[in-house]
């Protein structure tokens, strides 16, 4: 393993503890001890949508994991590479879509709470799975496009 990209690879391992550790035990505990018992009936939908974004972020972090990988192996410049970068770029946008569908239910608690503030904190994992979105989006075409210049170049004599 190349030390340059060791140390990105334990990034992505990192990031996926915290949101294990939330998914097993902070979740839990926040179905069973609700800081509102009369928004019960409208937690639940929310766990369920938390719970069903972790299943495309790990595969995200898996995609990346594998992207490390291709660099190791001197692969950076190839399909696997692309291949790994729209993977990464269509489970953001699902994330994205996961928190827009979950977000009827943040606003009826903030509407009983009075809290229009949540609305915002909301809104901010769909923003910031789409900024990831847009960069894969990005670096997917770029990295296309080093590739088609790549083989034009190794067929010119």
């Amino acid at each position: 393993m190349k030390r340059e990209t060791l140390f990105l690879k334990a990034v992505v391992f990192l990031i996926g503890i915290p949101v294990l550790a939330l998914c097993l035990f902070g979740l839990p505990w926040l179905a069973n001890h609700p800081v509102n018992p009369d928004h019960t009936h409208m937690l639940y939908p929310t766990l369920i949508g938390i719970y069903a974004t972790a299943i495309p972020f790990y595969f995200a972090l898996y995609q990346a994991f594998k992207l490390l990988s291709y660099i190791d192996k001197n692969k950076a410049f190839s399909e696997l590479s692309v291949k790994a970068l729209k993977n990464i770029k269509y489970c953001a946008i699902i994330i994205s879509s996961l928190y827009v569908v979950m977000m009827p239910f943040v606003y009826l608690v903030a509407e009983k709470d009075d809290a229009p503030g949540l609305i915002i904190i909301g809104m901010v994992p769909i923003f910031a799975s789409m900024v990831v979105a847009v960069f894969a989006a990005v670096l997917q075409k770029l990295l296309k496009n080093a590739i088609d210049i790549k083989s034009e170049n190794d067929l010119t004599v």
